[in-house]
């Protein structure tokens, strides 16, 4: 029996990037055509949908379909802030260049065809007829789900595949990325791309991946794999990302193939958490995660249960430590050996307080950290998946270490969110 894409991304895990390059404005050039030229705004076809659109366009062969399409998305790691998206604390993540890619060409007809080489997967259906959910997570239709409910209209068939280069159920937002792709391809289809930003496209592939089947996921990987780059995004309610430009490169990501159920870990971290929280409250009024000194919180600290007390103090300490990275980072010139000493700390939290690490991430990470890496840590929920080294001028042999650890290594940069590979932007 053939599975569906959504559970394999179980396996895996309407606001576009800014400075948009479609120029309507310019001589001699259509508000279709790829531009590379100064940036502008379009404007936003549909009143309800989100403005500020914009990600990089793709140029078409003249061979090709005039309605045929190629978009793709990266994964992400997570470098501060872990498991503190979903508390509506503040993360530091960063877009990478592993990427998902999703090909689209016009059938005749009204029928969706879905071609997932990598899991040996195709689905054959109508959109625009009643999809109800075959699984948790069936994100193929829970994308078509939210899209419907936002007044979307699938008039049109089309073909297509979906390839990727993402880690899946690694911590590298392979599911994120397929929510966030899927959703363009589906506004691309159907001429509404351009009229959405990419903030609201982070929103919809929130809905869809967590809103839709009551998960305890935050919108860290939405955001990132929608605008691309380094981010620091407040996750308080309205969510805040905002983009930071140092120089960060030196980051290897080592897989560490083991299966981890990422539901059941961020559950477990967040129900515990909110415990703390709760039982702090009780003996401290006023105190919340946000913004409570680590100096205040720390005397009633010892008044809780243990468990308690030491996952609200890691998520104090990490809190902290992502505040610091974001004035490190701002400040454009930063200490390479602080940085990784950062990680370091941040790591330990996750470890000895979340308890979210395993036997075999630890010893990647003394692998790492014996080939030249300044600091390490575990990379998404945890229990498995995979971890990032810090190791500028040592990615090479870093990477080796990590591999005869048993883990799979890649050296990884900095890369584009949501991105029109081929076509034009409809």
């Amino acid at each position: 029996m053939a599975i569906c894409w959504a559970l394999v991304l179980e396996a895996w895990s309407f606001p576009l990037r800014r400075g948009i390059t479609i120029c309507p404005t310019l001589p001699g050039v259509s508000a279709k055509s790829p531009c590379v030229h100064a940036p502008c705004l379009l404007q936003s076809r549909a009143s309800n949908l989100p403005l500020k659109p914009g990600f990089t366009p793709g140029h078409r062969s003249v061979t090709e379909n005039p309605s045929s399409f190629t978009l793709s998305a990266p994964g992400r790691i997570c470098i501060f802030g872990e498991h503190q998206d979903y508390l509506g604390l503040s993360v530091v993540a960063m877009a990478i260049d592993l990427r998902m890619t999703i090909m689209a060409t016009p059938r005749s007809d009204n029928v969706y065809h879905l071609d997932m080489p990598d899991i040996r997967h195709v689905e054959h259906f109508v959109p625009r007829e009643a999809l109800p959910y075959r699984h948790q997570r069936d994100y193929v239709r829970s994308v078509i789900a939210v899209l419907k409910r936002r007044g979307l209209s699938f008039d049109r068939g089309h073909d297509f595949k979906i390839t990727s280069r993402i880690p899946m159920n690694a911590g590298v937002s392979s599911s994120s990325a397929f929510v966030i792709l899927w959703a363009a391809a589906c506004l691309q289809a159907h001429g509404q791309l351009s009229s959405i930003s990419g903030e609201g496209i982070a929103q919809i592939g929130h809905a869809a991946e967590v809103l839709e089947f009551k998960e305890p996921g935050g919108m860290m990987d939405h955001y990132t794999c929608t605008l691309g780059g380094l981010l620091y995004i407040d996750c308080a309610d309205p969510i805040r990302p905002t983009p930071i430009s140092p120089r960060l490169d030196g980051f290897v990501l080592g897989n560490s193939l083991e299966k981890k159920d990422t539901k059941a870990v961020l559950r477990k971290a967040k129900e515990a958490t909110l415990r703390g929280v709760e039982a702090l409250t009780a003996v401290l009024p006023g105190f919340t995660l946000k913004s409570t000194p680590m100096d205040q919180a720390v005397p009633h600290l010892r008044k809780l249960p243990d468990q308690s007390s030491r996952m609200v103090y890691a998520n104090l300490v990490n809190r902290d430590l992502c505040q610091k990275a974001r004035v490190l980072f701002e400040e454009g010139v930063y200490d390479q050996d602080v940085l990784g000493e950062m990680l370091d700390n941040h790591h330990e939290m996750l470890r000895d307080h979340l308890g979210i690490s395993t036997e075999k991430i630890e010893r990647m990470i003394d692998a790492a950290k014996s080939a030249g890496a300044l600091g390490c840590k575990i990379n998404g929920s945890g229990g498995g998946g995979t971890m990032i080294a810090y190791a500028p001028d040592h990615q090479k042999p870093v990477a080796a270490a990590i591999q005869k650890a048993g883990g799979k290594a890649y050296i990884i940069k900095k890369a584009e969110g949501l991105r029109l590979e081929a076509g034009l932007l409809e």
